[in-house]
């Protein structure tokens, strides 16, 4: 806990002081007591049970500490309804999402899953959404409209190759508009290492500014959530574009589907196998500050979209509660006070 304030703590070393004062007034008043013929008598002015007359003074000191730390106006990280949160799904149309190892097969399995994730999401969550295969694109932007989104997931489309970097970088460019140069994005990437990559996804336009990172994971405001089946075969590569994430702060949390060991799929006269890259897929939610989620199931799928749903629609800020301590130190005098009333019929 942090204080904006911290030079009325100062206060709280003389708590101590006021506790030596209330000892000494009481020996004070039992000496003088003593003068009196009876006893009884004392006890009975006095109110009668020795630990109730404490009680009162011993809450009013708690009060003025609470009172005491609520001027020095402290600040807590508290885990907070998230009022400006934006998410952005990028979802893996490859060919290999045919393959019926999650029941009724992969694609089916991940829309039914994100369209029970929109519907948890709260109304206020705005939600865009990229697909990809061989090229990344946004086929629904940034909207509060659950019905367009579910739209948008129901006229998937499947394609061939799988540009899972190129898709985190066309979230990026959604949740940043004009500050991601799409332009030097080439697509057709090919994996071959020796094929021409072109100029650097990250670099800035001419006349503009260096861009300046940020720590990963701290923009709180959006998130990408990234689902694919298999390896990047195509565009930007996949660890690179989730260093431009983290550069923004942005948290990517990957979900796997399929198998890691892979399964051999067959369409339209051509087989190829497909394999899970789970350690690329990790390494992009570790160095964007997000997390890896597998998903070997229909119901392992739902599961994990029901966990990001209450991850993502919570963050941890800074607050001040001053005006929570405050009020506790106003309801500790009211106690004291009704207490000393109800005992000693006075205020004490």
């Amino acid at each position: 806990m942090n204080f904006l304030w911290p030079q009325f703590l100062w206060g709280l070393t003389l708590l101590p002081w006021l506790v030596l004062l209330y000892v000494w007034l009481q020996r004070r008043r039992g000496r003088r007591a003593l003068s009196y013929a009876s006893l009884s008598l004392v006890r009975e002015a006095l109110g009668g049970g020795v630990w109730r007359r404490h009680v009162p003074p011993a809450l009013l000191w708690l009060a003025l500490a609470v009172l005491l730390l609520a001027a020095a106006r402290p600040v807590a990280t508290l885990s907070l309804p998230s009022d400006q949160q934006t998410i952005m799904l990028a979802m893996d149309v490859s060919g290999s999402m045919r393959a019926t190892d999650v029941q009724p097969n992969r694609l089916v399995a991940s829309q039914q899953a994100a369209k029970a994730f929109l519907k948890q999401l709260p109304r206020q969550v705005r939600v865009g959404i990229v697909a990809f295969a061989g090229s990344a694109q946004v086929v629904q932007p940034i909207t509060l409209s659950r019905e367009d989104l579910n739209a948008a997931i129901d006229r998937f489309q499947l394609q061939r190759a799988t540009a899972i970097g190129s898709a985190i970088v066309v979230a990026l460019s959604e949740l940043f508009p004009g500050q991601v140069d799409l332009a030097s994005v080439t697509y057709g990437r090919s994996s071959d290492p020796f094929a021409p990559q072109g100029q650097a996804i990250d670099q800035p336009p001419a006349g503009k500014k260096p861009f300046q990172p940020v720590p990963p994971g701290s923009y709180s405001s959006a998130a990408i959530i990234l689902l694919t089946d298999g390896q990047r075969t195509t565009g930007v590569d996949t660890v690179e574009a989730a260093q431009m994430a983290a550069d923004r702060g942005v948290r990517v949390y990957t979900v796997g589907i399929g198998t890691v060991s892979g399964e051999v799929i067959g369409f339209e006269g051509w087989s190829m196998r497909v394999r899970l890259d789970e350690e690329t897929l990790k390494a992009v939610a570790r160095d964007t500050r997000g997390e890896y989620f597998y998903a070997g199931t229909a119901d392992n799928l739902r599961q994990v979209y029901e966990s990001l749903s209450s991850r993502l629609t919570v963050e941890k800020r800074e607050t001040e509660v001053s005006g929570l301590l405050a009020l506790l130190g106003a309801l500790l005098v009211l106690l004291a006070s009704g207490l000393s009333l109800l005992w000693f019929h006075r205020v004490a």
